[in-house]
């Protein structure tokens, strides 16, 4: 599932290539051709993320709300003046890595070539067209047109965002500290904490050497605190670099360009081999109906 970071990266890509431009909006896969009708023609006047949600706002006071979940992903594509990402969401094609757009749409003379989108390939829930671009959703849990009010009620259901720079971490210091749920759960806890999955659940956990089944509550403030800025520290990167790379270059060879997957975590899909830091085999588990990865001995305490 594309975690936090994906999701600020699709809001920033649709502010800088869709934001102020009159959409066409239609659903060839036809299942949202109610929504689509009510977004068609309209201005998209932004795009925001809170965790694993985003928010496309209109000129008409509607918002399209999208979470992507386990198999939804935006394909993009323009003239060349578009710049960005060509793919970002799951199921990821390159590793973690968003696909870009090598050519810019250009033709093999170099002359720029753009005669509008492609015929929709797949279940395309929704196409937005704008002049220069387009974006194509396929795959999403959640894709709806709400009005700001109904918005208002989803923002308030979640945590905290680590990556907005308004963020409490007070607040998620209260939320993870007051529960005896544990650690590992929480932190996939939408409640608990918007945006973080189960890549940075397993990857934060281990670079705080915190056992993922110590309880909520016995965490002291200062822990919950550190817990909260290394999750920010990670996703950052995440957003920065378009994937997920959470070793230090000591612990990888002291590689800082073109890392490769299999160097790019501590314990996340790394069961059965050696920790980076201690030699112990990295071992697996389920947690919450997810794979949990952890080193029994960095993570004792």
């Amino acid at each position: 599932m594309p975690e936090g970071h994906s999701v600020h990266r699709l809001a920033k890509q649709f502010n800088s290539v869709f934001a102020g431009h009159r959409l066409a909006v239609s659903s060839p896969q036809g299942r949202f051709a109610a929504g689509a009708e009510r977004l068609d023609g309209h201005t998209l006047t932004g795009a925001a993320a809170h965790g694993k949600q985003l928010f496309l706002d209109f000129d008409n006071d509607l918002l399209l709300r999208v979470h992507l979940g386990l198999y939804g992903a935006w394909d993009f594509g323009g003239d060349a003046t578009f710049r960005g990402a060509s793919s970002i969401g799951a199921p990821r094609r390159v590793g973690e890595r968003e696909i870009s757009d090598d050519d810019g749409g250009a033709s093999p003379a170099g002359v720029p070539v753009y005669s509008g989108p492609p015929a929709p390939v797949g279940a395309v829930r929704v196409r937005l067209v704008a002049e220069h671009g387009w974006a194509d959703l396929r795959g999403p849990t959640a894709c709806e047109v709400i009005t700001e009010a109904e918005a208002a009620v989803v923002l308030a259901k979640l945590g905290p965002d680590p990556l907005q720079p308004d963020a409490d971490p007070d607040e998620f210091v209260r939320r993870i500290t007051s529960r005896g749920s544990p650690v590992g759960l929480l932190l996939m806890n939408q409640d608990v904490i918007a945006g973080v999955g189960n890549v940075y659940r397993a990857e934060v956990l281990f670079r705080q050497r915190l056992n993922p089944w110590r309880l909520g509550k016995s965490l002291s403030r200062d822990e919950a605190r550190s817990l909260w800025k290394d999750i920010s520290v990670a996703m950052g990167d995440g957003v920065r670099d378009g994937r997920i790379i959470t070793t230090g270059s000591g612990d990888r060879g002291n590689l800082d360009h073109d890392v490769p997957v299999e160097d790019a975590h501590y314990v996340y899909k790394r069961a059965g081999l050696e920790c980076r830091i201690c030699g112990t085999p990295v071992a697996l588990a389920e947690m919450g109906a997810r794979k949990l990865y952890w080193c029994p001995r960095c993570q004792q305490d």
